[in-house]
């Protein structure tokens, strides 16, 4: 069994391109899975739908949350084809289960005046400041993930005809756009960074495009803290997160007149369902409005 886990999880890996930590989700999954089917006296060749159903039910009386309650019945429905296609088995238990509804929070977004607030707020007097000042520009821009920002190197970014190559989740390429505003910012801070590091040999570390002052890559942690910063001085009183620029791209995106196949294809979401919460997002929004100032509301 131990091996058909890792030829499932080989799978969807290197040919579904999954993330590496929803693969490493997927092995503890199976794992749990296979235990259970154990302490059942069953195996794939002959456990049912009500058996399934049975053990996400278990997980959901320990307080799972529904998030990865779905996880785990999605996780075991590809096994189980994987496993028919393979021709390792003829026992389809999935083929009628019914999965656990996903429930989505709607993300946190700031407005655009607040956006510009943030923007306007953060000085350009120092090093750092010059810098996260770029990135909250790009991340806005582009709705580029943190992750894809600080990994990001010159080869992927073209100032002349404004977009950026981006490697995404399971090494997807996609290209994302840059405006004016953050073009011009891009340009400022390749001129500070040459300033500060032109001489110097920083090694494989030369071809990151946002670095410390120590030369070095900056990382998530490091940028989200100064973000805070930034959004507390700046009178923002939303819990905000470099994420939360990604969410507020894709709402205002959507708000403005932009195709939701658009905006997918920008996200580099697979699923056009996970695009879609923005368009709640907005609706939801204007509900708040509604309320707040309709004199009957």
């Amino acid at each position: 069994m131990e091996q058909l886990i890792e030829e499932f999880i080989n799978y969807v890996q290197f040919e579904k391109g999954l993330s590496q930590n929803t693969v490493l989700a997927y092995r503890r999954d199976l794992l749990q899975y296979i235990s259970f089917l154990k302490s059942i006296n069953k195996t794939v060749n002959n456990v049912s739908a009500e058996d399934i159903t049975e053990f996400l039910w278990r997980l959901k009386e320990n307080n799972l949350k529904t998030n990865s309650l779905y996880r785990k019945s999605s996780c075991i429905t590809q096994f189980h084809k994987f496993l028919l296609s393979e021709g390792i088995t003829e026992n389809n238990p999935v083929e009628f289960l019914v999965k656990p509804k996903l429930q989505r929070k709607l993300p946190q977004v700031l407005t655009v005046e607040e956006v510009e607030r943030l923007l306007n707020f953060v000085p350009k007097r120092r090093f750092n400041d010059i810098r996260n000042k770029t990135m909250i520009e790009v991340l806005y821009a582009t709705g580029m993930r943190i992750s894809e920002l600080v990994n990001l190197k010159y080869d992927q970014v073209d100032l002349s005809n404004k977009f950026i190559r981006v490697v995404g989740k399971g090494e997807k390429e996609r290209i994302v756009l840059l405006n004016n505003k953050s073009v011009q910012a891009l340009k400022e801070w390749f001129k500070i960074r040459q300033q500060k590091f032109g001489n110097k040999n920083l090694g494989e570390f030369n071809q990151y495009i946002f670095l410390s002052k120590l030369g070095r890559p900056i990382s998530r942690i490091d940028f989200w803290e100064q973000l805070k910063n930034y959004v507390k001085q700046a009178g923002i009183t939303k819990n905000v997160s470099p994420h939360t620029l990604r969410h507020s791209f894709a709402t205002h995106m959507l708000k403005y007149g932009a195709d939701l196949r658009v905006v997918q294809e920008l996200l580099g979401h697979s699923d056009i369902s996970t695009t879609q919460i923005y368009t709640q997002v907005d609706r939801q929004h204007l509900k708040e409005l509604h309320k707040k100032y309709h004199p009957r509301g």
